[in-house]
């Protein structure tokens, strides 16, 4: 499909922005990255690919790197706090293949952008500016107006069709071009680290994923094989002054309940005192996009990650924008557009990952309650349960319509 002489200027060389670069560079438009660090950032390690965003990444040509780089485990395995054994096993591996054409995986959010990255470096139409240093966006009737102070010094200025913020949770096009909101901080913080593989042998399992539920705290945990690596994120409780001013632990610090968790004491041990600390922070807007300029990802919707779709929805997001910047005859339509189609979606998965995270951070005796319907649910009450999220294809392949029948006689 032609670009239409269409040019879209993007801030943000995340996933959010890098996607929406490759989908829009495959209908022929010219679009130009902008990003504030001097290269692709990989903050955070593990991430999720569930199968509604898998589908979109093959359609970019990504299977290929996605099967080599991450890791489809069998399922997740789920620990009430000092238990020996699961409570049960939640099946992935074959069932959600099966069921929603596409595997669930784990990966290093690094291994993603760098498939991005790599992708995007192939096409000509598609300009990434890093170690940018400011840029300014104005809307008028005659479209967009983007003058970017480049890494070197130098100033740019050009007229956009759109320019899109996939700039994240603290997105200067969202408070600084639309006048929108700051993020929020939720009273969470995420304590992530990487660890070699025989760390945790004999704690967790080395082909599923972990969830181990403590009195007011969670964890993950899962296999990085591509990197020889555990992915181990803990999210507990902080107040706002702690996390946000300065005076947070270097360590995490967990409300032991009266009986200690073995196998707490054991991701505590082999983590040391190398923890990486995230805040986590939700957004929450009503304007997603003004004229011609608009917000995808965590810009206009950041999420707390306790259903792991925050970089899904930025994929699903770009997979929708993108035709439609192509398609629409205006900027201000095609966002119009898009906020239509994913507003409703992406606030049932803003509701479920709180819900989630209400559920994983329980006290007793209110456990007891949440580890019976979990148990109850089975090994497989998830799969129908979260069909409408996994299940869902942003971008499908167009329907190939059916031979045409000639009879027999006719010219």
């Amino acid at each position: 499909m032609s670009g239409n002489g269409r040019t879209i200027y993007i801030a943000g060389a995340g996933i959010a922005g890098m996607t929406l670069a490759l989908a829009l560079a495959k209908f022929g438009a010219t679009v130009v990255v902008l990003e504030r660090n001097k290269q692709v950032q990989d903050v955070g390690a593990g991430l999720q690919i569930s199968p509604n965003a898998r589908h979109i990444l093959n359609r970019l040509g990504l299977d290929k790197g996605l099967t080599t780089r991450a890791f489809e485990p069998d399922g997740i395995d789920i620990y009430p706090y000092g238990a020996k054994h699961p409570l049960v096993t939640m099946q992935l591996g074959r069932a959600m293949t099966d069921l929603f054409g596409a595997p669930y995986a784990v990966m290093h959010r690094a291994d993603l952008a760098d498939l991005l990255h790599r992708a995007c470096k192939r096409f000509a139409n598609i300009d990434m500016l890093f170690g940018v240093r400011a840029y300014d966006v104005v809307s008028h009737a005659r479209g967009i107006s983007v003058t970017v102070d480049e890494a070197d010094g130098k100033s740019r200025s050009a007229r956009a069709f759109a320019f899109i913020g996939a700039d994240g949770v603290n997105s200067r096009t969202r408070t600084d071009v639309l006048m929108g909101p700051a993020s929020t901080y939720s009273g969470m913080v995420a304590w992530r680290i990487t660890l070699e593989q025989s760390a945790l042998e004999g704690v967790v399992a080395p082909d599923r994923t972990s969830v181990l539920f403590g009195p007011g705290f969670h964890a993950v945990c899962y296999p990085l094989p591509y990197r020889k690596q555990f992915n181990l994120v803990l999210f507990t409780k902080m107040s706002r002054e702690q996390a946000l001013g300065g005076a947070a632990p270097k360590t995490p610090q967990l409300p032991w309940a009266a009986a200690p968790s073995p196998r707490f004491k054991a991701l505590l041990a082999a983590a040391g005192d190398n923890w990486g600390f995230w805040p986590c922070s939700t957004v929450e807007t009503d304007d997603w996009y003004e004229g011609g300029v608009g917000l995808i990802g965590d810009a206009a919707h950041a999420m707390l990650p306790f259903q792991a779709q925050g970089a899904v929805m930025a994929i699903e997001d770009a997979a929708i924008l993108a035709p439609l910047l192509m398609t629409e005859t205006g900027p201000e339509g095609a966002l119009r557009r898009y906020v239509s189609l994913r507003r409703e979606r992406v606030a049932k998965v803003k509701k479920l990952s709180a819900s989630n995270g209400f559920a994983f951070h329980m006290e007793w005796p209110l456990t007891l309650a949440r580890d019976a319907v979990i148990a109850s649910q089975g090994t497989r009450g998830h799969l129908k349960r979260l069909a409408w999220l996994y299940g869902y294809d942003a971008a499908p392949d167009p329907a190939t319509p059916p031979p045409r029948t000639v009879r027999s006689g006719a010219n």
